[in-house]
């Protein structure tokens, strides 16, 4: 018995857009036919034909700050705002949160605080720092999706960065029991010799992130995952410089993955005003030619996914009063606009909804070990977007839900619309929270 049938005209698939019937049930596709089949159900959904029903976004770099800072964010509104986005499935990151998730007990706390009050499914990164060497496979064994750490200060003193002893020391730990490592790569000695970020000019905030403390940052991790064997991936990828050392590594067998953000292929420097903190993050939004070959990166595949980095804060910490971009915090909020974000972008260069799906869907599933998230094809969660790609939009601040409305993305138009969004077969509004808490390997 199927519990609903959905009708499209266009459905992404791997394999491009199809016209299909998708029968559920139990929250699980069990059926794709051709779209006149004969499956009844006591629902059947016809998708209007200028819409799209495309897997639901799988954000596998969200900061959602519960417990701790919940003022910045929390659970609640992160994940309201991802349903509004399309987004069907977070991992939640081990900062800026109070205690972060680096041991078991600070795990619990953190699925006590989420529990009953998600919108859409949720995971959890561990945490690596100096000391907790022995927590890993702790953590591992209760289900977080990998491990990330930090290569230079995190901005939060209770997230400390790890040197690179402390880093092969832990890539041959989770190597053993085959966990993955997520980097935020930029070298402390780069960035300690650069010029100090101060004043409201964003060009001399670029110059104290320089492309070449990435570059030299993700050499590291490169070499340190060779000898251990390690599962790597680099996050939030923003210099194009370090896309043929990605190929090179992978052509020597190297294990390792990356990611980009949707700010680095929408923004560029030069067009980035004066005292416009909400532009900050770290690394940084580069020059236009450099997201250009970001793009490129995409088009090649040496840039697997695209992830939010969904990293708000309070907008007093933006410090919009001076527009000092050396005081404020770094971080951007753009969970429920990132779809949008990227098809705006990807169609005037040539690029379809199915990469668009592949990039934002299942790609970040594959690397995260989410095996029944990310793809519309028999077994995997019925998570979906019905997404309008001709429909546009002017992005109004006050009407996101995440909890503040400060994003670079405000009155920004866009392309795209997202109309509904399915999690395990049943329409979510976000009025009532029916995400689940995943465990790896259940998920």
């Amino acid at each position: 018995m199927l519990d609903v049938v959905i009708r499209a005209r266009r459905v992404v698939t791997a394999t491009g857009e199809v016209d299909r019937a998708i029968g559920v049930a139990g929250g699980r596709i069990v059926a794709i036919e051709p779209f006149d089949a004969d499956l009844s159900a006591p629902e059947e959904v016809r998708i209007p034909d200028d819409s799209v029903l495309m897997p639901g976004v799988v954000d596998t770099h969200v900061h959602v700050n519960e417990p701790g800072r919940t003022e910045w964010e929390g659970f609640a509104t992160a994940t309201r705002a991802a349903i509004a986005g399309g987004v069907t499935t977070i991992v939640d990151m081990p900062l800026n949160s109070i205690p972060p998730t680096t041991d078991v007990a600070a795990l619990e706390i953190k699925r006590k605080v989420a529990a009953g009050q998600v919108h859409c499914d949720v995971g959890f990164w561990g945490g690596v720092v100096p000391g907790n060497l022995s927590d890993l496979r702790g953590l591992h064994d209760s289900g977080v999706f990998g491990f990330k750490c930090f290569l230079l200060h995190s901005g939060v003193d209770e997230f400390p960065p790890v040197n690179p002893a402390q880093l092969e020391e832990a890539l041959e730990a989770l190597q053993s029991f085959d966990a993955l490592l997520v980097v935020h790569a930029e070298d402390s000695q780069a960035i300690d010799r650069a010029p100090t970020a101060h004043g409201e000019r964003y060009a001399d905030f670029l110059a104290s992130r320089p492309r070449g403390a990435e570059n030299v940052a993700i050499a590291q991790v490169i070499e340190v995952a060779r000898w251990t064997g390690a599962r790597v991936h680099i996050l939030h990828l923003s210099s194009s410089d370090a896309l043929p050392m990605l190929v090179s590594a992978r052509r020597d067998g190297v294990k390792i993955t990356a990611e980009t953000c949707p700010h680095y292929l929408s923004f560029t420097a030069e067009a980035v005003p004066d005292g416009a903190t909400q532009y900050k993050c770290c690394p940084p939004i580069r020059e236009a030619s450099n997201r250009e070959l970001l793009w490129e990166g995409l088009r090649a595949g040496v840039i697997d996914c695209i992830v939010s980095d969904h990293s708000p804060c309070i907008p007093e910490l933006k410090r919009f009063d001076i527009g000092d971009f050396g005081v404020a915090w770094g971080g951007i909020a753009s969970v429920e606009v990132g779809l949008s974000a990227i098809w705006s972008e990807a169609r005037t260069r040539g690029f379809a909804l199915a990469d668009v799906a592949r990039w934002m869907s299942q790609r970040p599933a594959e690397i995260a070990g989410l095996r029944r998230k990310g793809r519309i094809a028999l077994g995997f969660d019925a998570d979906f977007a019905v997404f309008e790609p001709d429909a546009g939009r002017v992005v109004d601040p006050a009407r996101l839900h995440h909890r503040h409305p400060v994003t670079p993305y405000a009155f920004r138009p866009l392309a795209g619309i997202v109309r509904e969004t399915w999690l395990r077969g049943r329409r979510v509004t976000g009025d009532e929270p029916t995400g689940q808490l995943m465990i790896r390997g259940n998920a």
